[in-house]
C-alpha cells in the first residue's frame, strides 16, 4: 500500500489564492474549504487508499517561545484564517484523519506520519504532498518522498540533493546556514545556498564544518570571513537547526491503519450543503461504493 499524508495549511493556502470566493449560508467565506475537500476527494478518486491530513490549528507553535521572530498570523487574511477549523470539521466529516495541530506544527505532524509509515513493513512508499522544504528532511530514498501535486512532480533523496545540493538529513543546517524567511529566522550572515550546500555536502552538519576554513575542502570566496560569521554566530545557527527541525512524536499516529478511507460519516451531507457544495457528497459516495 502506499501512504499519503497531506499539508492542509498548504493546500488551504494555496486554494484561498487561487479559487473564486464562496460563502456558506451564514456569508462566511468557504472557498478555500470546498477546494481542498474537492482536491482531497480527487486524490482519492486516483486511488490513494491511506491518507492523512495535517493542519496548524494555531498559527503560533512551541518555536514561537524558542525565536521571537518565528512566523505568526501577522498578515494572513482573517478569510483564511477563518477556514481552518471548518476545513478540519469538513476533512473529519469526510472520513480523512486530520491533524490538527496547537503545540507543534503540521509539518511535525507529517514528519511523525512518515515515521510510523517508514517503520510499517506492509508500506510501499509514503507520499508527503507537499512541496514545502522543511519536509525534505524526511525523505529517505525512494520510500520515503515529496510529492508536489500541482506541478505532479515526485522529490525523493537524489531529488532533494538537486535541489538543494545536501542530503536529507542535512536539510536542517542548511536552512540554519542560509535562514528560511517564511518561518521568520535570518540565518547566519554571508552563507548563501551555494557556499552551505558545498560545506555540508562534505560535512554533513554544522558541528562537521571545520572551524579553520584553511581546512576546508575546498576553496570558498571569502572563506574567513565566513568562517568568523559563524563562529559569532554559532549559537545561533544551533537554534535555528533546532528551529527547523521536525520533531517526530509517534503517538499521533498508532497505527497506519488508521489512515485507510472507510467512506465519509453519515453527516457528511449536511456538511456540504451548509457549503453549498453538495456534489462533493455525491462523490463522496460514489467513490466509497466503488470500494465496496
Amino acid at each position: 500500500m502506499d501512504v499519503h499524508l497531506v499539508d492542509g495549511t498548504y493546500e488551504l493556502f494555496r486554494h484561498y489564492f487561487a479559487v473564486p470566493s464562496a460563502r456558506d449560508a451564514g456569508g462566511n467565506e468557504v472557498g478555500a474549504v470546498r477546494g481542498v475537500a474537492g482536491s482531497v476527494l480527487n486524490l482519492l478518486a486516483e486511488g490513494a487508499t491511506h491518507v492523512g491530513v495535517a493542519t496548524d490549528h494555531v498559527v503560533e507553535s512551541f518555536r514561537n517561545e524558542m525565536w521571537p521572530g518565528y512566523k505568526t498570523g501577522e498578515g494572513v487574511p482573517p478569510e483564511l484564517l477563518a477556514q481552518f477549523i471548518p476545513l478540519e470539521e469538513t476533512l473529519q466529516a469526510m472520513g480523512v484523519l486530520v491533524w490538527p495541530m496547537v503545540e507543534m506544527e503540521a509539518d511535525d505532524a507529517l514528519a511523525s506520519g512518515a515515521a510510523v509509515a517508514d517503520g510499517d513493513p506492509s508500506v510501499d512508499r509514503v507520499f508527503l504532498c507537499t512541496p514545502d522544504k522543511d519536509l525534505s528532511q524526511c525523505v529517505r530514498g525512494s520510500r520515503v518522498v515529496q510529492l508536489d501535486r500541482r506541478r505532479n512532480t515526485v522529490r525523493d533523496a537524489e531529488g532533494v540533493r538537486e535541489r538543494f545540493g545536501v542530503d536529507p538529513p542535512s536539510i536542517p543546517d542548511y536552512l540554519a546556514l542560509v535562514g528560511d524567511s517564511a518561518d521568520g529566522f535570518p540565518g547566519i550572515p554571508g552563507w548563501g545556498a551555494k557556499t552551505a550546500a558545498a560545506l555540508l555536502s562534505r560535512y554533513g552538519h554544522l558541528e562537521g564544518i571545520p572551524r579553520d576554513p584553511k581546512a576546508w575542502a575546498a576553496p570558498v570566496r571569502g572563506a574567513e570571513r565566513l568562517a568568523a560569521a559563524l563562529a559569532e554566530g554559532g549559537k545561533d545557527a544551533l537554534l535555528f537547526r533546532d528551529l527547523a527541525t521536525l520533531r517526530v512524536d509517534r503517538g499521533l499516529l498508532e497505527s497506519v491503519e488508521r489512515l485507510r478511507w472507510r467512506g465519509p460519516q453519515p453527516g457528511f451531507a449536511e456538511v456540504c450543503v451548509r457549503l453549498g457544495a453538495p456534489r462533493l457528497a455525491v462523490r463522496a459516495e460514489s467513490l466509497a461504493r466503488d470500494r465496496t
